[in-house]
């Protein structure tokens, strides 16, 4: 697995780009490093106060339709799901896991919006915590990177500039 992620400039954001968050509040103390980081970001970025929305959900299985309910507002330039999903005994981890991936694509293929999937999901607890500032650098970071390339994307080929 590589740990090595492509770079990107935040240049040609438009000023009124506007980012929802929706955050699950299972597993909560990684999802919170997983917030904490992503907002960190966007605000390096300028995306911040009133640019910003944040929802929290009961866990991963939530998020593609709190997802809906904010790309259909049309308020936002881009949705960003952060969760974490760690795998247990059972099989459940198999459908929550490929049940959130599958809703969060089809949010952002339906609503044509970049909905972003930032929902970890690991075989045990250190995996995650590898992610959200360990080895494997930060997937809130990299949540909020993929978000502001996507919207400088959609801007360039819309012709719009916010």
């Amino acid at each position: 697995m590589s740990s090595k992620f492509p770079g990107f400039e935040p240049a040609d954001l438009p000023e009124s780009a506007r980012v929802a968050i929706v955050a699950a509040r299972f597993n909560t103390d990684i999802v919170d490093e997983l917030l904490t980081g992503c907002m960190r970001r966007l605000g390096e970025m300028g995306i911040d106060g009133a640019r910003l929305e944040i929802h929290r959900v009961p866990g991963a299985f939530e998020l593609p339709v709190a997802a809906k309910m904010l790309a259909r507002s049309k308020r936002f330039a881009s949705i960003i799901c952060l969760g974490c999903i760690v795998r247990g005994d059972t099989p459940h981890f198999d459908y929550v896991a490929g049940e959130a991936a599958r809703g969060i694509q089809q949010v952002a293929l339906d609503e044509m919006i970049p909905v972003i999937f930032g929902v970890l999901t690991t075989d045990n607890e250190e995996q995650a915590r590898q992610r959200i500032g360990g080895t494997h650098g930060h997937y809130g970071e990299r949540a909020a990177d993929a978000a502001a390339e996507m919207i400088a994307l959609v801007t360039r080929i819309s012709g719009r500039r916010g």
